[in-house]
């Protein structure tokens, strides 16, 4: 799956942005393929609001 980062990591929870950088997303723009996994699926409900998912 094709994650990105749409929104800014300021201001959230310190967990959303472990999880955020866990996934390689640092900045806005930032773009990340990932395996599509139940363990990546977690992740990407953690920060759904932060982030658009391409499969």
């Amino acid at each position: 799956m094709k994650i990105t980062l749409v929104k800014s990591l300021i201001g959230c929870k310190k967990d959303q942005i472990a999880t955020a950088q866990a996934l390689g997303l640092r900045k806005i723009g930032d773009v990340t393929e990932q395996p599509d996994n139940p363990a990546t699926q977690g992740k990407v409900a953690k920060i759904i609001h932060l982030i658009e998912v391409e499969a």
